[in-house]
C-alpha cells in the first residue's frame, strides 16, 4: 500500500505517518526529516536548505524529488509506504505519478490556520535532549526551562508566528490545489485533524483497512 498524507505545517502529518506506518508496517517517509538528515551533516545541499527554510519558503521541487527517489529505493519501502509531507505542488504530484505510478490513497488531515498559528508558534523544544514542550497545552514545570535536563528551551525559527503566516500562505498557494487534483482521482480521504489524536488515527485505519481488503 502505497500513501500520502496532505496537511499543512502543524496538522499532525508526521504524528498520525507513524501511528499509520507501524499499523501496517509501511515505511514512513518524511520529507521534513530528508531534509534536516542533509541539515545535520552539513552538506553543501544541507546550509543551502537551512537558509531556506528558515524564510519560511519551500525547497525547490528538484532537490524533494531527488531525495524522495532516493529514499524509495531502499529495502524498508518493498512492502510499501507512506509519503508525508510530498507531493507539496501539482508539478510534484505529476512526476510522482510519472515516476512511481498510482498513489492507493491520499489522507487530506483538515486544520484551521487560526488553531495551526497557535500550535506552532506556542512549540519550545531542549536544545540539549531534544524533549519538546507547548506554552499552553505542555508548558515545562517551570517556564522556559527543561523539565528533563534544566537546560533553557528554545523556539525554532520556524515556529516564530510571522514564519508560521508565511508558511501558511505558502501552503494555501503552493499545496492546496492538490486536493482537487486527487480528490478528481477519487482517492482522497478529508479527515478533522481537530481533537483526540487516537481518534483520529483509529478513522483513517479504519478507512484503509476498509480499502485494503
Amino acid at each position: 500500500m502505497r500513501l500520502v498524507l496532505i496537511g499543512c505545517p502543524g496538522a499532525g502529518k508526521g504524528t498520525q505517518a507513524k501511528v499509520i506506518s507501524k499499523h501496517f508496517g509501511l515505511a514512513h517517509i518524511s520529507t521534513g526529516d530528508l531534509l534536516r538528515n542533509e541539515i545535520a551533516q552539513k552538506t553543501e545541499l544541507g546550509l543551502k536548505i537551512t537558509h531556506i527554510m528558515e524564510s519560511g519558503k519551500l525547497v525547490s521541487d528538484e532537490i524533494v524529488s531527488e531525495l524522495l527517489m532516493k529514499r524509495v529505493k531502499e529495502d524498508d519501502c518493498k512492502n510499501g509506504y507512506i509519503l508525508d509531507g510530498y507531493p507539496r505542488n501539482v508539478a510534484q504530484a505529476d512526476n510522482l505519478e510519472k515516476t512511481l505510478g498510482n498513489m492507493d490513497k491520499v489522507i487530506y488531515i483538515q486544520v484551521e490556520d487560526g488553531i495551526i498559528i497557535e500550535r506552532m508558534s506556542g512549540r519550545r523544544g531542549c536544545p540539549k535532549c531534544g524533549q519538546m514542550y507547548h506554552e499552553k497545552y505542555n508548558p515545562p514545570k517551570k517556564a522556559g526551562i527543561c523539565n528533563e535536563c534544566g537546560t533553557q528551551l528554545v523556539q525554532r525559527k520556524d515556529d516564530v508566528e510571522e514564519t508560521v503566516k508565511h508558511r501558511l500562505e505558502v501552503y494555501h498557494n503552493e499545496t492546496s490545489p492538490i486536493i482537487e487534483y486527487y480528490d478528481k482521482k477519487h482517492i482522497l480521504y478529508k479527515v478533522n485533524g481537530v481533537g483526540d489524536i487516537d481518534k483520529i488515527s483509529a478513522e483513517i485505519i479504519g478507512v484503509l483497512e476498509s480499502f485494503n481488503k
